[in-house]
């Protein structure tokens, strides 16, 4: 097997005992042959390790003693990986048989392809099946506000997003990036910004690599399930730490990739969100008023990852400002995407 065959899957798991089996069936059921598969546990409790040592076998697990972060662990998966492409996975995510193969050919196209994602559908967390199919991500885009979205997000599944083109970024519940790019974005070896701890480094990591010229493929042909639970509409259900790293992160992502003539362009929607969040985190979300002092503590950090962002800038102000539009926006491919056989649905039972 030559490194470039090699298809490295990393999961980060934490307390995701409702899931993994069924990932991990999903996964090691793929009907591409050559894949490494590893899993870093952030220090479960609820029956994951027991789950996890089933499958220690056919997968490299490292069990962590405390949970360092979805960013952290993906970096400790990536250091320990092989392959020519690296598939970021969550636990809650189930694929069909044919899902990397279809994410690889597509990612063959261009050299400069750097990360490739696919078509997820919603699914409930007891992994059952909407009745009209729903889509969870087709890609991710940015709004004037500097907002990040999911491409898609429940809408109907059916004659949708069927066309293969170029987005802005993949959401990081299933994402293959490759190893090129990987290297080439990483900052002190961090793929994701360990200072994000968890929640918009996936938003983060397409930023930046769109500074540095990569491109992200989306495929419709690799098909997926995704259980979403962190959706903007139902913020005050979440966990307060996880909204509390959102708000932490906003921040942090635009200080290290937002270039000088973006802010100025959308100026005030950005300013008007800004005091939407401050004021909500001051008039209601106390919980996440900590976030505005781990900025102040990460400043330095942010403005030496910034100094090094922009020295490595490859794209014009020009380009960058057509990705941040109201609405959806993709580019198309210079030639279509050949179609693959017919997919096959993965057993959920």
């Amino acid at each position: 097997m030559s490194h470039k065959d090699l298809v490295s899957v990393t999961i980060v798991t934490y307390n995701s005992g409702r899931f993994i089996r069924r990932c991990l069936e999903s996964t090691l059921s793929q009907k591409y042959p050559h894949l490494e598969v590893i899993v870093i546990d952030n220090g479960s409790t609820d029956g994951t390790i027991d789950i996890l040592e089933r499958f220690e076998d056919r997968c490299l697990i490292i069990y962590n003693d405390q949970n360092i972060g979805f960013a952290a662990g993906q970096n400790q998966a990536i250091h320990l990986s092989h392959g020519e492409w690296v598939l970021a996975l969550n636990p809650d995510v189930l694929l069909f048989p044919d899902f990397i193969q279809s994410l690889v050919d597509a990612g063959q196209m261009d050299s400069k392809i750097g990360t490739v994602c696919g078509k997820l559908m919603a699914m409930n967390s007891s992994f059952d099946l909407k009745t009209e199919p729903l889509l969870d991500s087709t890609g991710i885009y940015f709004t004037p506000n500097l907002r990040h979205l999911d491409r898609g997000s429940l809408e109907p599944a059916t004659g949708r997003f069927d066309t293969a083109e170029y987005v802005f970024g993949a959401t990081g519940a299933a994402a293959l990036y490759r190893r090129t790019m990987i290297d080439d974005v990483s900052i002190n070896r961090e793929f994701y910004d360990e200072d994000f701890f968890a929640y918009r480094e996936d938003a983060d990591v397409s930023w930046r690599a769109q500074l540095l010229g990569w491109k992200c493929l989306y495929t419709p042909y690799a098909k997926a399930y995704h259980v979403r639970t962190v959706r903007p509409s139902n913020r005050s259900s979440i966990s307060p730490l996880i909204n509390m790293h959102s708000v932490k992160n906003r921040f942090l992502m635009r200080v290290k990739n937002i270039t000088p003539d973006l802010y100025r362009l959308h100026f005030f929607p950005i300013t008007f969100r800004d005091l939407l969040v401050i004021g909500g985190c001051l008039l209601r979300e106390w919980s996440s008023l900590p976030a505005f002092r781990l900025v102040a503590r990460y400043w330095k950090s942010l403005l030496s990852k910034r100094k090094w962002i922009m020295s490595r800038r490859r794209v014009s102000d020009e380009y960058m400002a057509s990705w941040f539009q109201p609405g959806p926006t993709s580019k198309p491919l210079d030639k279509p995407l050949p179609a693959p056989s017919r997919s096959i649905e993965p057993i959920h039972n």
